[in-house]
């Protein structure tokens, strides 16, 4: 016996395209590749670049794209309860022998004895079956809501590109500002150990020349050698920081490249950047704006942009939907059937379908309709179930705003306290370079004491770090407030030109 069937559904929906990122995406293997060429070719990355890269190529924006295609893959699946089925089926049967039932014999002999059967075959050698079927649901609740329910499944998976997009831009800002503050550190450190070194050499000769003793040489030669681990310590963090940059950028670490930036030479307070080197910085910082005095509004502009609320908010409208698609399994469900059947039977070598005189064909047409009754406490227990999901998202949703809320505060916090620190920060390190400068002065000229060089330098070296640390904090703080009310550069405004 041989048997064939093919079934074909027809989908006539058009496909959704993906249009939610605020710049063109090429495919997934020319994108990495193209930000590796463009970041190897380059040598020195630019902040506005990093993040295009990583929005690029960061592994958990793929995903989320890949989550919004699997969501338009559902859109479809829901139409397709509500599109016909079409279903062709084909079938062939060739008997060997041909079937044998035994019958009474009074059929064909009204005097046989009672009870005596006599055997007669039915059939013949070939029979063949085929025909089309087609079902068309007329009326079913779940289906209805489902189409409207998995469009907002859709827009769930977009809200959560655009919160994955939001993080990722952040993580880009904060690594990119602990390479910037590694290398300042380092800098720092081979300062102090340049700095240190000119020292000893100029005490030794001082030594030599009768004008200090063995004691100052050996205050020196102890401050070096302290400051010498701390050296090599600020070059494996330097090391470090660009690691964790290219896990963020999703580009492979053997990549040899550097930052562009000087936190030593950022004026927080300067509308404009006052080195050109810092001027990419400062432009990608002011893509959003921040004021100083307090916003009356600011949690109501977190509530609206932030990506994990609106993620949530989504998230309880398709909570809402779901319950309706339970609710309606208690509704009938109507639906519409057409059948067209051939048959044919032929005996000896076998003829596709047979012949004209061997073959028929039938025809039916049908409606159905389904009422649920009961069956068990199914679909009870699953409105429950669903009801309480819904309260979980509200709970999460008000633990959400009011995590917000301390966020933006937090942020808020630690911006004005650079912004007001900043000045004097500043002022303290001219103070500490013009100090140390006259302390060396001092000391050639006879005047001044080894240890008032050594504090001078410690003075400085202090000024430095407290410098460079308030304003990596500064810039931390700015690319987490942006997070925290939703307004990140290149997810929530239009991109500028940046290539300056």
């Amino acid at each position: 016996m041989f048997r064939f069937s093919s079934a074909v559904c027809t989908k006539a929906v058009a496909p959704l395209i993906l249009g939610i990122l605020l710049f063109s995406l090429p495919s997934e293997a020319q994108e990495t590749e193209g930000s590796i060429d463009a970041v190897a070719g380059n040598k020195v990355l630019k902040l506005s670049e990093a993040i295009q890269i990583a929005l690029a190529n960061n592994p958990e924006v793929k995903r989320s794209l890949l989550n919004i295609r699997t969501a338009e893959e559902q859109v479809q699946l829901a139409w397709s309860e509500v599109l016909p089925e079409i279903t062709g089926s084909m079938s062939y049967v060739r008997n060997l022998e041909i079937p044998v039932n035994f019958v009474p014999a009074k059929f064909f002999d009204p005097n046989a004895p009672e009870g005596e059967l006599v055997p007669l075959q039915f059939g013949t050698d070939n029979i063949w079956r085929g025909g089309i079927s087609v079902n068309q649901t007329l009326f079913k609740g779940e289906a209805i809501v489902g189409i409207n329910s998995s469009k907002l499944f859709k827009a769930v998976q977009k809200e959560g590109l655009r919160a994955t997009s939001q993080q990722i831009v952040t993580q880009t800002r904060l690594s990119y500002y602990n390479v910037l503050v590694a290398e300042e550190q380092l800098q720092l450190q081979k300062a102090i150990v340049e700095r240190l070194k000119e020292n000893l050499a100029e005490n030794k000769a001082r030594q030599k020349a009768g004008l200090i003793d063995q004691y100052a040489v050996l205050q020196v030669q102890v401050q070096l050698s302290n400051q010498e681990p701390q050296l090599t310590q600020a070059k494996y963090a330097v090391e470090q920081a660009y690691r964790e940059l290219k896990m963020v950028l999703g580009v492979p670490l053997a990549l040899d490249f550097s930052v562009k930036g000087n936190l030593s030479e950022y004026h927080i307070t300067s509308q404009q950047a006052v080195s050109e080197v810092n001027k990419n910085l400062k432009r990608v910082n002011s893509m959003t704006p921040y004021q100083y005095i307090t916003e009356s509004n600011v949690l109501e502009i977190a509530t609206d942009r932030r990506g994990d609320i609106r993620v949530l908010k989504t998230q309880n409208q398709l909570q809402e939907r779901k319950i309706k698609a339970i609710k309606s399994r208690f509704l009938p469900t109507l639906s519409a059937s057409y059948n067209l059947n051939w048959s044919a039977a032929q005996p000896g070598a076998p003829m596709f379908f047979g012949t004209p005189d061997t073959r028929a064909r039938s025809q039916t047409i049908g409606i159905t309709l389904s009422l649920p009754i009961f069956d068990g406490f199914e679909r009870t227990a699953n409105i429950s179930m669903a009801k309480i999901e819904k309260k979980n998202l509200e709970i999460q949703k008000r633990a959400a705003i009011r995590s917000a809320k301390n966020e933006i505060e937090s942020a808020r916090e630690a911006l004005n306290q650079a912004i007001e620190t900043a000045p004097a920060r500043r002022e303290a390190l001219e103070l500490a370079r013009e100090g140390y400068e006259r302390a060396r002065l001092r000391l050639e000229n006879g005047l001044g004491s080894q240890l008032d060089v050594i504090n001078a330098e410690l003075q400085l070296r202090e000024a430095e770090a407290n410098y460079a640390q308030m304003v990596y904090n500064y810039l931390a703080a700015k690319a987490r407030y942006d997070l925290a009310v939703g307004m990140v550069p290149f997810v929530d405004k239009d991109l500028p030109d940046l290539n300056e």
